[in-house]
């Protein structure tokens, strides 16, 4: 694509932006403290994008995508943040999604591919347990045959917004012999079924995002696996090439942006401004050049940048606790501005970014093996 030719498309995205993104939804986005928006947000931005025909940029034409090259999805991305809009649920478009195009029949493409881009499925992730941290081989929720069903016990932990999902995407323990890997299967779990119950997590910041996952019986059709039984852990190797990835520097830019206009004229912080864009520029400049890799090497990129784009988000975070000063750390009423009501949430949200999809040490270990042997 030609310079001219991304200069109007990167037009026509701004000009949808600005007749699309209506107040409500911009607040939204400008208030949203982590990765993750309210579904009455998300699922409304979702609908209108896909009425456009851009819900699922990623995804191949023929499941719904734009057939837009790469760094048009870029820019698109760079417009999204700038714009400030809602985020989109990663669960169902960014993760299973993917897994359902990879692994699944052609029966369960056909069921659930529309209702993700619809939003009509709101998607949570069913990975961490109780006492398992980073080791998540050590999962033991039981998964029990009995006859077109596996039968669910124990529970999953850290699940966002699973008491606003209707689906689970989880791995479970199908099989205790041989390495733990060797015993997990990947399932898709009505939230609606019996014996299921969840109880909330609040967070530092007061709010409800997290969740446990309690499994009591629950039977889950075997037809609602992805891949073979016990190579479950594949299949999820596949989904967190996909979770680490991402598009970090154009969202990090924004939220420097606006810092940059709310520190005034303090030389201080406008100086630490400026040095953390160099650090988001270098983190540009690997995010374009992952762009097209495939296998063993999208996989490295996707830990190269799961590392420096959650540490950076950290660093922005702390700056802009800095930025809102001691007025920031005052719980926020309705009518705070939206610096001084995100600013502490954000941060104390964030600590967990190093951690989720992989702890970063986890990370920097799958780059030495990858890259140093």
């Amino acid at each position: 694509m030609t310079n001219p030719d991304l200069t109007a498309f990167r037009a026509e995205v701004r000009a949808f932006l600005d007749a699309s993104l209506t107040p409500e939804l911009a607040r939204a986005g400008r208030r949203a403290t982590s990765v993750f928006s309210e579904p009455q947000h998300s699922i409304a931005w979702q609908r209108i994008l896909t009425a456009r025909g851009w819900g699922a940029i990623d995804w191949p034409v023929e499941y719904g995508g734009t057939g837009w090259s790469p760094i048009q999805k870029y820019v698109f991305a760079a417009e999204c943040a700038r714009a400030g809009t809602p985020n989109l649920l990663p669960q169902g478009l960014k993760m299973v999604a993917p897994v359902l195009m990879h692994y699944g029949s052609s029966e369960q493409k056909a069921f659930f591919l529309p209702r993700i881009l619809s939003g009509e499925h709101y998607w949570c992730q069913g990975f961490s347990e109780p006492g398992s941290g980073s080791d998540l081989a050590s999962l033991k929720l039981k998964a029990e045959r009995d006859g077109d069903h596996y039968v669910l016990n124990g529970s999953k932990i850290w699940t966002t917004h699973a008491h606003h999902a209707n689906w689970m995407f989880a791995l479970v323990r199908t099989s205790t012999e041989g390495k733990p890997q060797a015993g997990i299967s990947f399932v898709l779990i009505d939230m609606a079924t019996p014996g299921l119950t969840i109880d909330p997590i609040i967070s530092l910041a007061g709010e409800h995002e997290l969740n446990q996952v309690f499994f009591d019986n629950v039977r889950v059709p075997i037809a609602n696996r992805l891949g073979e039984e016990n190579e479950g852990w594949s299949v999820a190797k596949y989904l967190l090439t996909f979770e680490r990835g991402g598009r970090y520097a154009p969202t990090l830019f924004a939220a420097l942006g606006r810092l940059r206009d709310e520190a005034g004229g303090d030389p201080v912080l406008q100086d630490r401004i400026r040095r953390e864009a160099v650090t988001v520029e270098a983190l540009e400049a690997i995010e374009l050049k992952s762009i097209g890799a495939s296998g063993a090497e999208a996989a490295l990129y996707a830990s190269v940048l799961k590392v420096q784009g959650t540490e950076a988000e950290q660093r922005i975070a702390v700056l802009g606790c800095d930025v809102a000063g001691p007025e920031g750390w005052a719980v926020p009423d309705g009518q705070s501005s939206d610096r001084l009501a995100t600013a502490v949430p954000r941060y104390l949200n964030g600590r967990a970014a190093t951690i989720y999809a992989g702890s970063n040490e986890i990370q920097r270990d799958l780059i030495a093996r990858v890259s140093l042997g």
